[in-house]
């Protein structure tokens, strides 16, 4: 079945070309996300990831805001959905953070807590500049604990503790200067600087970048020489590739490749 197919109720789901895109759909509550829209976004990712024409995936949000956090009704599982559970926020933002395809955060609006952990967990994240970025948890008597999971690997310790433990607000050039971001644009310039990135990805070979990815994925936790030999191995398995055939002959004929995605 097709991502557009199912019955979702808080994600919207639109593809144009080898592009889909995610919109979360909850604007009256600034697109909080709680148990039912978690779920429908690791159906829709499956679906993305099993669609061979699909290069690239963008995610973004309805409305002024990208996602302001988690909505607690829904995750201490307040509301049922009509799909078949696949899991939680922790199973999602796993799944994001090991795509085989290209995901880019379209950062529309703010992007608190919850929020800011599906903009962490996408491989590019670029951001109006009139966003606000932040976990402000601690204001109210909690702490960012699964998202620092990814946030400790892009920003550094200390600018990372002055997030989690003061509760600010960062402005989108304050989380750019801290890796939290890509890219900032005046808001009448995202779709663009977005399209930027959709072309840099889908120009390129999508099964190499699935081998990439993947690798990338799985050498996680392993020691130097474990890496090695891994990356190794893929590397013989990405030159078995058609198109890693087709991009060497490309190159020694001086003309542009032509992918096939095998």
């Amino acid at each position: 079945m097709s991502a557009e197919a199912r019955a979702y109720r808080t994600v919207v789901v639109t593809t144009q070309g080898p592009v889909t895109t995610f919109t979360l759909n909850r604007p009256e509550r600034r697109n909080a996300i709680g148990a039912a829209m978690a779920n429908e976004l690791l159906w829709a990712l499956e679906d993305a990831l099993a669609a061979q024409e699909i290069r690239c995936i963008v995610l973004t949000g309805a409305g002024e805001a990208f996602c302001v956090g988690g909505d607690f009704q829904q995750l201490s599982g307040g509301e049922q959905d009509a799909l078949a559970s696949k899991g939680g926020y922790p199973e999602l933002l796993l799944a994001l953070w090991r795509s085989s395809k290209p995901l880019i955060a379209r950062v529309n609006g703010h992007a608190l807590g919850g929020g800011l952990g599906l903009v962490a967990a996408c491989h590019f994240a670029v951001a109006s500049a009139e966003a606000k970025l932040g976990t402000p948890e601690v204001n109210v008597g909690l702490f960012p604990f699964m998202i620092y999971a990814l946030l400790e690997r892009l920003v550094p310790r200390r600018r990372l503790l002055e997030m989690m433990l003061g509760g600010e607000k960062w402005s989108a050039v304050e989380a750019e200067q801290v890796g939290l971001l890509s890219r900032v644009v005046p808001p009448a310039e995202l779709d663009a600087a977005v399209q930027r990135y959709v072309t840099l990805v889908t120009s390129k070979s999508g099964s190499t970048m699935a081998l990439g990815l993947r690798a990338m994925a799985d050498v996680e936790g392993l020691e130097l020489d474990e890496k090695l030999r891994l990356l190794e191995a893929r590397l013989f398995e990405c030159l078995g590739t058609e198109d890693a055939r087709e991009g060497l002959s490309a190159f020694l004929q001086r003309r542009p490749p032509v992918w096939t995605g095998r």
